[in-house]
């Protein structure tokens, strides 16, 4: 008996193709945080403890007038160190500094400048780590992750259009792989007129995502 030879098509082949897609979200700070230190030296480690807690108490008042809650101080570092001159080629102690820091939480940005002014005036000697910030980044970053997989989509269906290729539109794995907010470099600028409010600018913040996509065509 006779059988035909059956001849069979081969199966279309899925292929796969990578892709990483990118989503960003620029929003104005929702608060600042600056910390603000008092440094004092002394003969001794008594006298310059105390006349650091002196300095640093009327500090966190005068920024209580400003309507700064407590509970938005937190002291970041105390430290003790001793000083040091250099006689003939040797070390001899001149005494111990104290170093007294607290983060301050603003949230009125347009307050920043006035509250590193009150604190200088009040004693603080040392300003530094300004920082703006978002309250709920999690929910921008949430956002931004969503426009980064359409930017994915929108990427694979081009390469697809290109190729003359079906894609299949559902993601097969998707690797989140940053996130970031970046705020912009503040500014700060030394006035003549000790009248005025130090100018602080604070920028934007950008809120990044980036996730790597594998599709199938």
């Amino acid at each position: 008996m006779y059988y035909p030879q059956m001849k069979y098509q081969p199966l279309p082949t899925s292929r796969e193709m990578t892709v990483s897609g990118n989503g960003e979200i620029t929003l104005q700070p929702d608060y600042a945080q600056i910390q603000i230190e008092v440094r004092t030296e002394g003969d001794n480690v008594s006298s310059a403890q105390h006349e650091n807690a002196i300095i640093m108490n009327r500090v966190i008042e005068s920024l209580l007038n400003l309507n700064i809650r407590r509970d938005e101080m937190q002291t970041s570092a105390y430290n003790i160190f001793p000083t040091y001159d250099y006689i003939d080629g040797k070390q001899v102690l001149r005494g111990y500094e104290v170093q007294n820091a607290i983060t301050v939480k603003i949230v009125d940005i347009n307050q920043v400048g006035t509250v590193i002014d009150t604190a200088t005036r009040n004693g603080a000697n040392h300003v530094s780590g300004i920082q703006f910030k978002i309250e709920h980044v999690d929910t921008y970053y949430r956002q931004a992750l969503q426009y980064a997989l359409i930017d994915a989509l929108g990427k694979a269906k081009s390469m697809a259009e290109t190729m003359h290729a079906t894609l299949e539109p559902l993601p097969i794995e998707i690797i989140e792989e940053t996130n970031t907010a970046t705020p912009i470099p503040y500014k700060m600028l030394q006035l003549s007129n000790q009248q005025a409010v130090t100018p602080i600018e604070p920028g934007l913040i950008t809120v990044t995502a980036t996730v790597k996509v594998k599709f199938q065509y």
